[in-house]
């Protein structure tokens, strides 16, 4: 896992797996890319993330 990218913190989104501490849930992210969006597109929805990030998101959801 990627301890930069990839946090698990019981007081954010009920545990679960999420990307660098911010409310972005490691299982959204591979979901909005098999709904048809590009990185581009989730890039430009959610500012906060990184192409880092999502990248990280479909290694770990890869395992």
């Amino acid at each position: 896992m990627d301890s930069e990218r990839i946090t698990i913190d019981p007081s954010i989104c009920h545990g679960k797996p999420c990307i660098r501490g911010l409310r972005h849930p490691v299982e959204n992210l591979p979901e909005l890319l098999a709904g048809g969006m590009t990185i581009e597109d989730i890039l430009a929805d959610h500012e906060d993330l990184e192409r880092e990030d999502i990248l990280a998101a479909l290694a770990y959801a890869a395992r």
